[in-house]
């Protein structure tokens, strides 16, 4: 699909609103609908992700989402599941920046070994919104602006893990 018709696609969708599948075939596809989803947020966000795929999530974009929302509602809360740390210091620099910078609202943690294994990836704003990748290092996948009963399954499974999970002290490093 041409980059245009990407855009017309996404550029209607409403989260809390639209409730109907779409097909994310390409990286670009999956970077609109992350930008898009996390533009609209107003509370919260959970994302679990191998290694931060820096194709996503260490775009200027979607930086730029994550500190507007944490400007404009004190008490957001962002919370990344990296199962990959190391990778992630090496290519999401910016990004652990700016999780450092707003500290308040924004932690990462890795999850504990016993679930270090699961390759899938997911994001889930204000636990209505999903996207959703069954193959971690792929970037096909689905998003749903307003998929409430998975978006919860997928945030229940995010809080187990979570409560589980350590934070890893390369994400607090200082790297100049």
């Amino acid at each position: 699909m041409k980059n245009e018709e990407n855009f017309q696609r996404f550029v209607k969708l409403r989260l809390g609103f639209s409730d109907f599948d779409i097909e994310l075939d390409t990286r670009t596809d999956t970077e609109l609908a992350t930008n898009l989803i996390t533009e609209q947020t107003q509370d919260t966000l959970d994302i679990f992700s191998r290694n931060l795929d820096p194709g996503l999530y260490e775009q200027t974009d979607f930086l730029g989402n994550l500190s507007r929302l944490c400007l404009r509602n004190r008490k957001a809360r962002i919370r990344f599941l990296v199962q990959q740390p190391a990778e992630a210091v090496k290519h999401c620099q910016r990004l652990l920046e700016l999780a450092r910078k707003l500290s308040s609202s924004i932690e990462l943690r890795q999850p504990h070994q016993d679930y270090r294994q699961h390759n899938e990836a997911f994001l889930v704003a204000d636990r209505c919104g999903l996207i959703h990748r069954k193959l971690s290092d792929r970037y096909e996948g689905t998003a749903n602006f307003y998929a409430p009963v998975e978006a919860q399954r997928k945030t229940d499974f995010f809080t187990e893990v979570w409560d589980r999970s350590e934070v890893n002290p390369e994400f607090r490093r200082l790297y100049l």
